[in-house]
């Protein structure tokens, strides 16, 4: 992690056993994911450093993941894509799978969310199309 103005590095974060294929903060800041070639998803706590929970479901590499702006009512405020060709659903918080989207063909190497929180784009290899679905909650 590094301070924009100053350039200089805040903290180095450890613990992924392979490399990390995608990053992202949740809305409030305070949490980080990390996606991985060792097929886990990592959270962290930004403030202090400390890894939060290690996300374990997938079967081949985390490609991408996404917070929603906000949790859906059953919890789920994380999405990962991986090639393992799903899309799953979790509650970052508990550090539970909610569900898991099957995509049919291809892997899954970028994940979208809507602003609305309402709608997720996924899209990969092999069919050379973008996916979406609509969130139910």
């Amino acid at each position: 992690m590094w301070n924009l103005e100053t350039g200089k590095l805040i903290r180095t974060l450890q613990g992924h056993s392979e490399r990390i294929l995608s990053v992202a903060f949740a809305p409030d800041g305070k949490t980080l994911a990390s996606g991985s070639k060792d097929k886990t998803i990592k959270l962290w706590n930004l403030e202090t450093g400390k890894l939060i929970h290690t996300l374990k479901g997938h079967n081949d590499k985390v490609n991408s993941v996404a917070f929603l702006p906000s949790a859906t009512p059953n919890g789920v405020n994380l999405v990962s894509g991986s090639s393992d060709k799903t899309i799953k659903l979790w509650n970052s918080v508990t550090g539970k799978e909610i569900h898991t989207l099957e995509t049919g063909s291809g892997y899954i190497y970028a994940i979208a969310i809507s602003p609305d929180g309402q709608t997720i784009a996924g899209g990969g290899s092999g069919e050379n199309i973008l996916k979406v679905w609509q969130m139910i909650h």
